[in-house]
């Protein structure tokens, strides 16, 4: 198997699972339960907590642990947001994931209006449009860490800056799902951020909110009072451990990794560079990680079924995405027929040189195959 597809949900490493199994033998109790078993649990959670905190350069209470980055999302816009008992006007990029844009066709229905804020030819956020939408009525910002479709990575740093300038008040929210683990980050650049463990290979199931002391979030469910108002309920132990670990293993050789990532991608768009009808999304700002290119002379679903006869595995666009137009594509090109499209072919430090070496010759086999039927 030629696995390709890294961006829509990772192997778990042996390391981690290791330690799903351990704690969830060795460690039954509810860390809520007083007795010396919840105590025991309760100790392990709270050290596991630490060295991601640790880790991440935040403080332990300044992030909470969710089943996911997509829930993770719903709580940071959505909680935040009712915690200000006001509509106004909320700003998103053309890049998002499509968790965000859902949540925000909700938060339409609220009364909040929805902006769209304009990026450059390169994919990075136009910071001149950016400084004119923002202004006294603007309640909350989204802008994505890396996009999971052309990887293209935003200089958060710099775009938190151009909003609190023109809004002090203005909550800044960044989904760090396809940053975490590829490209170092800061989640101090932001009030709010959001990641989940499968996509570091760790489990599914758990992801974790980054909340900014000074913002005030109303909880969306209700239940057991314990060390988490937000999501209530005994704390999944062994995900909480397994995602520590995962994080621990994904953040070693950061650097090294990308490097070692970055001569596969330099390898694959080389080869691909050879066919007159394909295209490739990239632009300076794409991490190697995510590598997105445009069929025009085979529909992407075939081609993406052809190469699963041959046990390997890509997609066309983001895995969550309903239809299969890149919006991101569409964003950056503004060509419908290039976003229409799309096949995402997502690296790995764990893809080996003869993973691609093979990758290439299927390639290579079925797009001439493919092209021969179409005669």
């Amino acid at each position: 198997m030629i696995y390709l597809d890294y961006s829509a949900t990772t192997p778990v490493l042996h390391e981690v699972l290791d330690s799903y199994l351990k704690t969830s033998k060795n460690f039954i109790g509810n860390v809520n339960s007083l007795h010396s078993l919840g105590t025991k649990s309760k100790e392990l959670m709270i050290s596991a907590k630490k060295q991601m905190a640790d880790l991440l350069n935040i403080e332990t209470k300044d992030f909470i642990f969710t089943s996911g980055a997509t829930e993770a999302n719903n709580i940071a816009l959505i909680s935040s947001i009712k915690a200000l008992n006001k509509t106004g006007e909320i700003i998103v990029s053309k890049l998002e994931h499509p968790s965000i844009y859902e949540i925000c066709k909700y938060l339409e229905s609220l009364g909040n209006k929805i902006i769209y804020v304009n990026n450059t030819v390169e994919g990075v956020i136009d910071f001149d449009d950016l400084k004119n939408k923002v202004n006294n009525n603007t309640i909350l910002v989204s802008i994505c860490a890396v996009n999971s479709e052309m990887g293209i990575r935003q200089p958060l740093k710099t775009i938190r800056q151009i909003i609190k300038k023109e809004n002090k008040n203005t909550i800044f929210h960044s989904d760090f799902t396809q940053a975490l683990g590829k490209v170092p980050v800061n989640f101090n650049d932001v009030d709010l951020g959001t990641a989940t463990a499968h996509k570091i290979y760790g489990p599914k199931g758990i992801g974790m909110l980054y909340k900014k002391e000074n913002i005030k979030l109303t909880p969306m469910l209700y239940g057991s009072d314990n060390f988490d108002n937000l999501v209530p309920g005994t704390p999944p132990l062994p995900l909480i451990v397994s995602f520590s670990k995962a994080l621990r293993l994904a953040l070693k050789d950061l650097t090294k990794k990308e490097e070692y990532v970055k001569k596969l991608n330099d390898k694959i768009v080389s080869h691909l560079y050879n066919y007159n009808d394909i295209k490739i999304n990239q632009t300076k700002y794409s991490i190697p990680h995510i590598l997105n290119i445009s069929l025009f002379s085979i529909k992407s679903e075939t081609f993406v079924h052809a190469l699963e006869e041959k046990d390997v595995y890509i997609s066309t666009t983001t895995a969550c995405t309903k239809g299969n137009e890149s919006k991101a594509v569409l964003a950056v090109y503004n060509d419908t027929k290039r976003a229409a499209s799309t096949l995402r072919i997502s690296l790995s430090y764990l893809t080996t040189n003869e993973e691609v070496k093979k990758f290439l010759i299927y390639f290579d086999e079925v797009y001439n195959k493919l092209n021969e039927l179409k005669k």
